[in-house]
C-alpha cells in the first residue's frame, strides 16, 4: 500500500467507526481511542469487537508517541536557571544553595555577591538574595521553614524533606515525601525514587517502576537519569536508543555522557560528525553556566571553608 493509500485509510478511520463504519452525525458521536488517537468508535461494543484487529497497531503507535516525548531535547536541565543572574545552574549541587525560606536555588556567584554586600554593610542582617527574608540561623529553623513550604504543597520542599529523611535513615518518611513530590511531577523526586526501587530501600525492588521513574525524570530534564537510561539501553544491545539518551544528556552538560559518547565514537558506534556535534553542544552547555561572579565565588570558597 502506498503512502497516499495509508493516509487515506487513516483519514477514513478517523471519520467513521473503525468497527462498523458508522459516520458521525446528530445521533452518532464518535470517540477517539484514548491510547493511540488513530481510530474512533461509535460505541464501547464496537471498540471491544475491534480490539483484536487494532491491538498491535495501537501498541505500536503508543510506543511511538512515548518515544516522541522521551527523546525530545529539553530546553534546560531540571535545575533550570538561577533566579537572580538568570544563568543556567551547574549540574553539580555543590555550586548552588537551596534557600529554605522560598526553596529557590541560588548559584554560588549570587550567594557570594549577597554575602559580600552584607559583610561590607556590617549592620545589615543576612537575607535571602531572592525573597529577602532573613536567612535561617539553625538546622531547626531550616526544617521549620521547609515544613511551612510543605504545607503549601511546594514540590521542592517536599522532595528535599524526603532526601533529608533518607539521610536520617527514616525510610518511611523518605518514601512518603519523595512519592508525594514525584506525584507532583518533580524530576529529582522521580530520580530519587528510581534509586530506591533499584536498590530495594524502603520499597521492594522493582525494575519496571525504576525504569518508568527514570524516564519521567529524563523527560523532566534530569541529565543523570538520562545517562542511566543510556547505560540500561546499551546493556540490552539497543545502541541507537542508548546513543540518543547520551546525546541529550551531553547537550545539557553531563560529563559521564560525553565520555560514553567518546567511547562510542572510538569503537565505531557513532560518526565523527555526530560526536563533534555532541561535543560542541556539551561545551556550550558548560560555558553557559560560567560567569566572573561564579568564578569569584569559587576562589573565595577555596580559601574559606563553608559560608
Amino acid at each position: 500500500m502506498s503512502t497516499d493509500d495509508d493516509a487515506q485509510a487513516a483519514a477514513t478511520d478517523i471519520m467513521c467507526c473503525a468497527s462498523c463504519g458508522n459516520t458521525e452525525g446528530d445521533e452518532v458521536k464518535l470517540k477517539t481511542c484514548a491510547a493511540c488517537k488513530l481510530v474512533r468508535y461509535c460505541s464501547v461494543k464496537c471498540q471491544k469487537e475491534h480490539r483484536p484487529h487494532h491491538k498491535e497497531s495501537c501498541k505500536k503507535r503508543v510506543a511511538e508517541l512515548h518515544d516522541e516525548i522521551l527523546f525530545q531535547q529539553p530546553e534546560s536541565s531540571h535545575l533550570g536557571d538561577c533566579p537572580i543572574c538568570l544563568l543556567p545552574h551547574s549540574l553539580y549541587h555543590d555550586d548552588a544553595t537551596m534557600m529554605t525560606c522560598c526553596t529557590k536555588i541560588i548559584c554560588d556567584g549570587c550567594k557570594f555577591a549577597s554575602m559580600a554586600h552584607h559583610e561590607m554593610e556590617a549592620n545589615l542582617e543576612s537575607k535571602c538574595p531572592f525573597c529577602r527574608k532573613p536567612e535561617s540561623k539553625s538546622k531547626a529553623e531550616c526544617i521549620q521553614n521547609r515544613m511551612k513550604r510543605i504545607e503549601k504543597k511546594d514540590p521542592d520542599a517536599i522532595r528535599e524533606h524526603g532526601v533529608w529523611c533518607l539521610e536520617e535513615k527514616d525510610l518511611g518518611g523518605a518514601v512518603t515525601f519523595l512519592t508525594q513530590a514525584s506525584k507532583l511531577g518533580d524530576a529529582e523526586a522521580h530520580y530519587q525514587m528510581s534509586k530506591l526501587y533499584r536498590d530495594g530501600v524502603g520499597v521492594e525492588k522493582d525494575s519496571k517502576k525504576e525504569w518508568r521513574l527514570l524516564e519521567k525524570a529524563a523527560i523532566g530534564g534530569h541529565p543523570a537519569a538520562r545517562h542511566n537510561l543510556g547505560g540500561r539501553e546499551g546493556s540490552k544491545g539497543r545502541y541507537e536508543r542508548a546513543k540518543k539518551h547520551y546525546i541529550i544528556a551531553a547537550n545539557l552538560g553531563q560529563d559521564d555522557s560525553i565520555k560514553a559518547l567518546k567511547q562510542g565514537y572510538e569503537i565505531g558506534f557513532m560518526s565523527k560528525e555526530e560526536f563533534a556535534d555532541a561535543l560542541r553542544a556539551y561545551q556550550t552547555a558548560k560555558d553557559e553556566t560560567n560567569s566572573s561572579q561564579r568564578e569569584a565565588a569559587k576562589d573565595y570558597l577555596a580559601k574559606r571553608e563553608g559560608w
